[in-house]
């Protein structure tokens, strides 16, 4: 039997003002400081983004600090301001770890409850000066085992293909303990951690193998809590990216109707053909669904809605698929440029087809969709 939860207030799927003069800022912001070109010329370099435009997005725009409490060194507004900012980050591809510092390393360690390392990392997250991860949090059992030493607790083991692991400044990690799996926060150092970075599919958001060579850490949950801190991070994260993914959508959609409107085939434009506009409408439908499941899940997380797995996981599965569907356009209604390195088209697919899997596949968020509403799935004959 399942308990009926109260609905979200309707206003809080609506825009405020402030969100919107947010946008407004955000969006003139990455016009002039990100483009296509600048994306490209700073994953040449070691960490993959630009560190000024990092500290001035933090510094001028306060935006690592908007989902962080006051007493932490924050602005104290809500996920839903911090989504805004996601989603515009997501349509100019801003290559940054905003993911991975300022939703899943601020959101475990909030989820922690640990006043003590909140007050100690928390600040320097929101001020921009710090960079963080986290890493075996999606794992069915912790590839990492913490053992109490002399001097305190020492991890040892490997996690894949962690978020920003190469460079990140601090790694909150999902370890066994002897008492059960337990988060510890990390500030890894060369002799005591080993980060290789992985080749993967979309440059614009780096992974890394982390291997813990008896690295130093602190015990931030208690076992018995860890379960619960890991699984609201992880819808957290889910929420975020599909706020991301709802902003990439768009501009994906934008950019190719500017350009069919531009693009001439036998004497018109080519958004003049019925078969191109049906296409475009299709992306619109779906777009405006994704912002639907989006709103929801940003909603949910903002207040803590018991109702979040759900939303998590059917935001997951709208905005992943809807976002693969617009790059797939974006490209093919581009035509041959729309292939080609110079193009951007390219850079949007990249990371269409890397966020579609980030945090569990479509098939897989089906799958526990299903069991949280209760639904029996028939088993093969």
């Amino acid at each position: 039997m399942h308990t009926r939860h109260p609905d979200i207030d309707p206003q809080l799927l609506s825009g405020t003002d402030e969100q919107r003069q947010l946008r407004t800022v955000l969006r003139d912001f990455y016009t002039e400081a990100n483009s296509s070109e600048d994306v490209r010329k700073h994953l040449a370099t070691p960490r993959g983004y630009d560190e000024t435009l990092w500290r001035r997005l933090a510094g001028e725009i306060g935006v690592h600090g908007l989902a962080v409490p006051e007493e932490y060194g924050g602005s104290g507004f809500t996920f839903a301001e911090l989504a805004v900012a996601l989603e515009e980050s997501g349509r100019a591809l801003y290559c940054a770890p905003l993911l991975s510092t300022v939703v899943l390393a601020a959101h475990a360690l909030l989820h922690s409850g640990d006043r003590q390392a909140c007050e100690r990392y928390l600040p320097r997250i929101a001020d921009g000066t710090l960079t963080a991860t986290v890493a075996g949090f999606d794992a069915d059992e912790p590839g990492v085992t913490a053992e109490q030493g002399a001097s305190g607790w020492l991890l040892r083991g490997q996690a894949d293909f962690v978020l920003d692991g190469a460079g990140a400044d601090l790694i909150l990690v999902r370890s066994q303990t002897p008492a059960g799996p337990r988060l510890f926060a990390c500030e890894p150092t060369p002799d005591t951690c080993a980060r290789t970075p992985r080749r993967v599919l979309d440059e614009t958001r780096r992974q890394a193998l982390v291997e813990f060579r008896g690295a130093p850490a602190a015990a931030v949950t208690t076992a018995e809590g860890t379960t619960d801190a890991v699984a609201a991070t992880l819808d957290t994260g889910r929420a975020a990216l599909a706020a991301e993914q709802v902003g990439g959508s768009g501009h994906a959609l934008d950019a190719t109707v500017e350009f069919v409107k531009r693009r001439h085939q036998f004497g018109r434009p080519i958004g003049s053909f019925q078969a191109v506009k049906h296409r475009l409408a299709d992306v619109l439908v779906a777009l405006e669904a994704a912002r639907s499941a989006s709103a929801y899940a940003t909603a949910c997380v903002a207040i803590a809605s018991p109702q979040l797995p759900v939303a998590a996981g059917a935001a997951a599965v709208v905005c992943s698929e809807t976002f693969r569907r617009a790059t797939a356009e974006y490209v093919q209604l581009h035509g041959g440029i729309g292939f080609t390195w110079e193009h951007s088209a390219h850079l949007y697919v990249r990371r269409a087809r890397s966020s579609e899997v980030l945090f569990g596949t479509a098939d897989r968020h089906r799958a526990r969709l299903a069991g949280l509403i209760g639904l029996a799935i028939p088993s093969a004959a």
